[in-house]
């Protein structure tokens, strides 16, 4: 009779412990700069970048011998200043963004995520002729794309 007391005890104690889990189902993900790439003939034209490579300044490459007419890359949540270097065959083009991250609470399940204010653009032109925009005030989403590329 003693054990079946400390069992239904226990159990009790155990079940009374639970707590419901909490889901983050917001996807709250900090957002990617999204690139677009046009043509700088026709500047309502997508065209792809063949033989294209990316990589962030002293850091692996993201994206390996692609081709592409759009691209997602990181900005650094952890500093105010990005730089990229765009390689279309041998020509390597330096991207630099700067911006001001600000972290913004979600939930308690999804935590916080980083939003990027005062965003600029920097390029040394090499094989991209244009870029528009060169500033956004706000990279809160990666819906569309922030910034058009003519090459």
């Amino acid at each position: 009779m003693r054990k079946i007391i400390i069992f239904i005890f226990l159990s009790i104690i155990i079940i009374s412990a639970c707590e419901k889990d909490d889901f983050c189902v917001q996807n709250p993900i900090t957002p990617n700069l999204v690139l677009r790439f046009y043509d700088a003939n026709n500047r309502e034209a997508l065209k792809s970048v063949s033989s294209f490579y990316i990589w962030a300044e002293g850091k692996d490459t993201i994206f390996e011998n692609i081709s592409a007419d759009s691209i997602y890359i990181p900005l650094n949540s952890l500093a105010t200043e990005t730089v990229y270097n765009f390689s279309k065959g041998n020509t390597i083009n330096q991207f630099t963004i700067k911006y001001t991250p600000e972290d913004e609470y979600i939930s308690r399940s999804c935590g916080f995520r980083t939003i990027f204010n005062e965003v600029t653009f920097i390029s040394d032109n090499t094989w991209i002729s244009d870029f528009t925009p060169e500033a956004v005030t706000t990279i809160d989403h990666q819906n569309e794309a922030h910034v058009q590329i003519f090459h």
